[in-house]
This record gives structure tokens, sequence and C-alpha cells, in this order.
């Protein structure tokens, strides 16, 4: 039996609250400083901790893009965040597609070397993203596949540790269901979406959280595959805001974050349920 301790659970707390107060004061800081003014941030230093009043200003600025203080023109973040959102799904969706379809074959199909190919597909995993970058961009671009939408999401869709999960959560599935559902007659293709599919369906919610949040995050790959500013994702966009002139507008800066993170915190608030249920759910 656990001892209760008021002092032990004082101390919790009190660790809790700092965590929280760490993480949670630059969210706090970037908040008040996209409602102030350039000036303001750039005059005072510290950065004042009250928020301004120019929030409605600011974010205007920042989504529609318009002259800054100085005159010269600011990009806009809502084409940007819209890229960034299509991407983020594309991606999302293109893995745990292909990642239920590759599972599948591997735990319900008989073939040649069937192991094998999954640990071919599984070591890929133990290659870092420098190494398959350069081959992939001259794949990529020799299929004219740059400052597209394919070009952001199609090099992207293949996952490993997807594959993984999914495999081993059908390895779990009782033989029986397959044995069912063979007698009422069911071909492969049913099986996979009357059974699987919904039998998965925590799995996949927590499996499109963490790869849309992947997708939206995106920098490196974008980075190399788009020229266009039209295809410039949001992450590109806050780089560029802060490009090295002699000017930065910080608070357009700080606004363009604060967009940045709604769509993944968004996402994670309305999935936060099944996500958490997907993770640590074991009555499989």
């Amino acid at each position: 039996m656990i001892e209760r301790r008021p002092g032990l659970q004082i101390l919790r707390h009190v660790i809790l609250l700092l965590g929280v107060a760490i993480v949670a004061f630059p969210l706090y800081l970037t908040l008040v400083g996209s409602t102030q003014t350039a000036q303001q941030i750039n005059q005072s230093v510290p950065m004042s901790l009250v928020p301004g009043s120019h929030f409605w200003e600011t974010y205007r600025l920042t989504l529609f893009g318009g002259p800054n203080s100085q005159g010269s023109p600011l990009p806009a973040m809502w084409p940007m965040m819209q890229v960034s959102l299509i991407s983020a799904l594309g991606i999302a969706i293109g893995k745990i597609a292909i990642s239920l379809l590759s599972a599948f074959a591997i735990v319900y199909f008989r073939f040649p070397l069937r192991n094998l190919v999954f640990w071919m597909i599984f070591v890929t995993l133990m290659l870092p993203v420098e190494v398959r970058i350069s081959p992939t961009y001259e794949v990529v671009a020799g299929l004219g596949m740059l400052n597209s939408f394919a070009g952001l999401t199609v090099p992207l869709i293949a996952s490993a540790t997807a594959t993984f999960l999914f495999r081993q959560f059908f390895l779990t599935i009782p033989d029986e269901l397959v044995e069912a559902a063979r007698m009422d007659g069911a071909g492969p293709m049913r099986f996979f979406k009357d059974v699987l599919l919904p039998l998965s369906s925590t799995n996949i919610a927590a499996l499109f959280v963490i790869q849309f949040i992947y997708g939206w995050n995106q920098y490196l790959w974008p980075l190399l595959v788009t020229t266009n500013e039209d295809m410039y994702p949001v992450v590109l966009g806050i780089k560029r805001l802060i490009s090295g002139e002699s000017w930065t507008e910080w608070n357009v800066v700080m606004a363009a974050a604060i967009l940045a993170m709604l769509p993944p915190a968004l996402v994670v608030v309305l999935m936060q349920k099944w996500f958490v249920k997907g993770l640590v759910d074991t009555e499989k």
C-alpha cells in the first residue's frame, strides 16, 4: 500500500507547476509580442510583458501581408498556411494508407521472403534523413515534381514506423476472426475494410496526430524542393520574415509563430481522447 504524504503531494504539484511555467512562458512572451509594435519590441529591453493594443492590426498584416513599418512588403502567411495544411494532410493520410496496406500484406498474405521484406522496410529507420535526402531530391527533380504538392508529400509518405506498429497490432487479432470472415465469403479487401479498419481506428487516430504534426513542421525538405514562394509552407514563411535584413518586424514574426502553432494544437485537442487511447489501450 502506497503511503500518501502531504509534503510529497505539495512537492509534486510545485514541480508540475514549475514545468508548466517553463513551457508556457515563451508562448506567453510570443503572444504578448504579437500584440505590440515592432518599435515597442525593439526599443524596450527587456520586452514588456503587458499585452499591447495592436492585436488585430498585427494579425491582419501577418495573415494577408502588406507594407511593414518601414514601407517594405511583408509576405502573407495565409497562403503558406494553406500549403502547410494540404501537405500535412497528404503526408498523414498517405503514411497511414500505405502503412495499413503494407502491414496487411505482410501479416495476412503468404509469399516468399515475407519476413525479409518486412525487415528491409524496418531497417530504413536506421538511415538518417541526410543520407536519403540527396538521392530523393534527384528523383523528385528528374520527375519534374519540384514546386508542387506531389514533391512536398510523395517522398515523405512511406513510414517504416507506422508499418511496424500496424503489423504488431494485426498480429494480435485472433485467427478466429479471419476464419469467420472466410466462412462468410469475405475476400481479403472486404476483411480489411470491414474488420481490420474498425479495429484499427484508435491506432489510426494516434498516428494521424503524430504524422500531421510531422508534416506540418517540415522545414528541410520544403527548403530543397520549393523555389516558388507560392509553394512555401508556413515554417519557411517564418524563416523568410527573419532573413537577416536590417529591420525585422518581430511582432509579425511572433504572430506568425502563434498562427503556425494553432492547427497542430487544434488537432491534438480535438483528437486527444483517441490519441491517448491509441497509444495506451491494451484491450485489443
